[in-house]
């Protein structure tokens, strides 16, 4: 019964043509070929045009994919089976069987379809050979007349399908292994990125506290060049005031001992003897007394003007400035310092 309706369907050439159109595959054009699978959207493809397809588009998925169906551009999420995961449409096979059945029968014959296009290469040597097999021993994919009669005849040779699975396997974890140390580099990348933003932010933070010590030390050293300054200031106003005082004191001895010098001077011009002589003796003893008080009037220390007790001795901290560096106590360094002084 089945096929006196399919050849009632396939009747007529016209009626031929459009079955033939409606059991084509979108990709080869071709008639589909075993197996047949059909996509959720219910469009049909051969399972090798899908694999060739899927293959191209994503080659280096091989643990699942995206698989857009060229008839409908609907989108298809393989799993790690890639399209050989699809369900087979046995119906659109027997469907095939039955035309191909009945068209040996009727003897009839139909457009002629447009056949596919190799792309699997051919041996150099053997024009027309195509690669098949694969020498173990070189390494390289060969033909068979290659292996029968050519350079490769003494050579171990494999599948080229076996072959292809396990480079295909092989490659497929390489890629594995190369993803997994790209996002550890990538990992170690983000970490030296963010050891380098720690680092400038550790640096300005140490900057900021060394510029604090530093105008801390600039401050001490400031406060304290105030608190000498003001002590040689000190002294320098009480030793004035001292000598001011001895000045104005032997200003006034010396202007007495002018006038008593310039009134000896005139009784000695006296010409009358009686006269000078009622009082010479009072300004003898005075000129006496006078002349030994100068001689005995108190004078500065020697050396009262000296200011070298305030010499500043600053070798040491020089030193200590000099070698100053991160990671030492600056109690160590100075006691460090003290001890050259001392062995010096």
């Amino acid at each position: 019964m089945e096929v006196q309706r399919t050849g009632s369907l396939v009747g007529s050439t016209s009626s031929m043509e459009s079955l033939e159109k409606q059991l084509s595959c979108p990709i080869c054009l071709d008639m589909f070929t075993k197996p047949v699978v059909i996509l959720p959207c219910q469009h049909n493809l051969c399972r090798g045009c899908a694999s060739d397809l899927y293959d191209s588009r994503n080659p280096y998925r091989f643990s699942g994919g995206v698989f857009r169906c060229p008839t409908c551009r609907f989108e298809v999420v393989l799993d790690r089976h890639g399209v050989h995961g699809l369900q087979r449409n046995l119906l659109v096979e027997n469907i095939i069987d039955l035309y191909k059945q009945q068209q040996e029968r009727t003897g009839t014959t139909t457009a002629p379809v447009k056949p596919k296009v190799s792309t699997e290469p051919l041996c150099e040597e053997h024009k027309d050979e195509k690669i098949n097999i694969y020498c173990v021993t070189h390494q390289i994919p060969t033909c068979s007349m290659c292996k029968v009669f050519g350079q490769h005849k003494d050579c171990e040779v494999s599948p080229l399908g076996s072959v292809y699975q396990v480079q295909k396997g092989e490659m497929s974890n390489a890629i594995d292994a190369l993803v997994a140390s790209n996002g550890q580099l990538q990992a170690l990348l983000n970490q030296m990125e963010d050891a380098c933003k720690a680092v400038q932010d550790n640096a300005q933070h140490a900057k900021q506290k060394l510029g604090e010590r530093f105008d801390s030390l600039y401050a001490a050293l400031e406060e304290r060049k105030n608190a000498l300054l003001d002590r040689v200031s000190k002294e320098q106003d009480e030793k004035v005031e001292v000598l001011r005082k001895l000045a104005r004191r032997y200003g006034d001895r010396l202007q007495a001992c002018t006038e008593l010098t310039d009134t000896a001077v005139q009784a000695l011009e006296q010409s009358s003897a009686a006269d000078f002589l009622q009082t010479s003796k009072n300004l003898i003893a005075q000129t006496k007394d006078a002349a030994k008080s100068s001689m005995a009037e108190e004078r500065p220390e020697p050396g009262f003007e000296m200011m070298d007790h305030f010499t500043l001795f600053t070798d040491h901290i020089e030193a200590l400035l000099c070698k100053m560096d991160f990671g030492i106590k600056d109690d160590e360094e100075y006691e460090d310092a003290e001890e050259e002084e001392e062995e010096e």
